[in-house]
């Protein structure tokens, strides 16, 4: 495990914490060079559990929370609750993350499901091959399994 995977996790145990604190429990301090992926990992933690705390809400198609949600609504309002500006639909949130391979994907980062070059759905990664999501009508937010191999990941800048 790296120091930035390692930073979220530790910071959420330990609360706000300086590098001093985070070195006295087992964490590493972070480069100045590597600050800025460091804050995206915390955006991205901040942003899974925005939308883990959804569970249950009701799924409306164009509906951007804070009640209901359709599937690019759910992302959007949970990273900017978190901290970041992302577009209105999958299509264009994938076309504004750094896009990454399969290996390289970590909790938080967005999972996009797509026929061909079309981007139809969006979730954000839990990990274990694992997603929130707002499905479909008559569904709520919840997380369920990736279900297919046609997905490409994106993280958040």
């Amino acid at each position: 495990m790296t120091a930035l995977n390692r930073v979220p996790s530790l910071m959420a145990r330990a609360g706000t914490a300086s590098a001093l604190t985070l070195a006295a429990v087992g964490g590493s301090v972070v480069a100045p060079g590597l600050a800025s992926e460091a804050a995206a990992a915390t955006t991205a933690t901040k942003a899974l559990q925005i939308a883990a705390s959804k569970k249950g809400a009701p799924y409306r198609w164009g509906a951007t929370g804070p009640r209901r949600f359709d599937c690019s609504g759910l992302t959007l309002y949970s990273f900017k609750k978190a901290g970041k500006k992302l577009p209105r639909t999958a299509a264009q949130q994938y076309n504004k993350t750094r896009h990454i391979g399969a290996r390289s994907r970590k909790a938080g980062d967005l999972v996009f499901f797509h026929s061909g070059s079309n981007v139809y759905h969006v979730g954000i990664y839990a990990g274990k091959g694992k997603i929130w999501h707002a499905p479909k009508t008559g569904d709520v937010v919840r997380l369920q399994k990736i279900w297919t191999k046609s997905v490409w990941y994106g993280r958040v800048k």
